[in-house]
């Protein structure tokens, strides 16, 4: 008795941390916001910019030239790069959770390829692709890379489900091969393209959120949003699978559901954030690595924690680009990859006793 009780004790200790954890987060992103629209060339407080917004524009504490910076370029990258962020984020402890396997990411699985895939075929073929693009408008772009990753999944689920049952293990081999099918088509297709879709893609492929418009905001924050939506009431089914398939369908949990939800969700995030913003690796592998440290593998906690700290790690990830070699531009993938690259050699040093080769 007194062991149990010694134990929900801890847990309740947890608990209250990652609430607080959560409420420091939510601060956080307040603040990456604040630092996000008033670092640059405008000198606007962040106090005039509220100011603005309440007013309506109505007040005299923000020139033309500021407002058209605050409102038209800086606000929308720093919403599309929090709602990037944490779905990037999200979608990497849904994929961990589900694999079991802290090192899982949507793009070992080939989802971000194949996303990828789709939305370089709709750039470069564009002329072929011109029906499409004119029915979905502002949608094209985001839908064909969520088709892209969700054909990569279907193929995936072909070749590693069998009699209803999907193999983990299977999917990570197959997910390989397909990223590396995926690539070589993207390659293919840059090999077509033409100067300025070249040009385009190369800065795109490298990540970026310099494009960013309230256009694409409304194109591809729904898709991520909407993604996002089924996966808290996932957490309970996430937590059971940490105890293994067999476990968690005996607790009541319908695994294959969960896995086809989980998957498909997946896809569309990882999707749509592709469309705009290019590849941006490592958010997926960190964060939730960084918060499962903090305040335990519990997905309640874990999966909004992690769209928190993803989008204002991305926010501020935004400002070190556009700022460091000012007045040019860094790919935000860099800036990723910089940090993520050495955190992801670290982890594989901590996990190596673990991993089967």
């Amino acid at each position: 008795m007194s062991h149990r009780r010694d134990r929900h004790h801890r847990e309740g200790d947890r608990t209250a941390l990652s609430l607080f954890v959560l409420t420091g987060l939510v601060i956080a992103a307040l603040l990456a916001f604040a630092f996000s629209i008033t670092t640059g060339a405008s000198d606007a407080s962040i106090v005039d910019v509220i100011g603005s917004m309440v007013n309506g524009g109505a007040d005299n504490a923000l020139s033309n030239r500021d407002r058209i910076i605050i409102f038209d370029i800086r606000l929308p990258r720093a919403i599309l790069g929090f709602l990037i962020g944490g779905g990037l984020a999200v979608s990497g402890a849904v994929m961990q959770g589900l694999f079991r396997n802290p090192l899982a990411d949507p793009g070992l699985i080939g989802i971000s390829a194949g996303s990828s895939l789709g939305a370089v075929g709709m750039i470069v073929l564009g002329g072929i692709l011109a029906p499409v693009a004119h029915v979905f408008g502002i949608f094209s772009l985001p839908i064909a890379a969520f088709v892209g990753g969700l054909v990569t999944t279907i193929l995936l689920y072909r070749v590693a489900t069998r009699q209803g049952l999907t193999s983990i293990a299977t999917m990570l081999l197959a997910g390989i091969a397909l990223g590396a099918l995926a690539l070589a088509a993207t390659g293919l297709l840059i090999y077509m393209a033409d100067d300025r879709q070249l040009r385009d893609l190369t800065f795109w492929s490298m990540g970026s959120l310099a494009g960013a418009t309230w256009t694409k905001i409304a194109a591809t924050g729904p898709i991520i949003v909407l993604s996002m939506l089924p996966l808290p009431f996932m957490a309970r089914g996430l937590n059971a699978l940490t105890l293994g398939e067999a476990a968690a369908f005996h607790m009541g949990v319908a695994v294959q559901r969960l896995k086809n939800i989980a998957i498909v969700s997946v896809a569309a995030a990882v999707g749509a954030s592709v469309a705009v913003s290019g590849g941006i690796g490592f958010v997926g592998i960190i964060v939730p690595h960084i918060l499962r440290t903090a305040i335990g593998p519990d997905h309640r906690f874990l999966l909004p924690a992690s769209a928190l700290l993803g989008g204002s790690l991305l926010i501020i990830a935004d400002v070190v680009a556009r700022t460091v070699v000012s007045p040019a531009e860094l790919p935000i993938g860099i800036i990723t990859a910089g940090v993520g690259g050495p955190f992801f050699l670290w982890m594989l040093l901590r996990q190596r006793s673990r991993l089967s080769l």
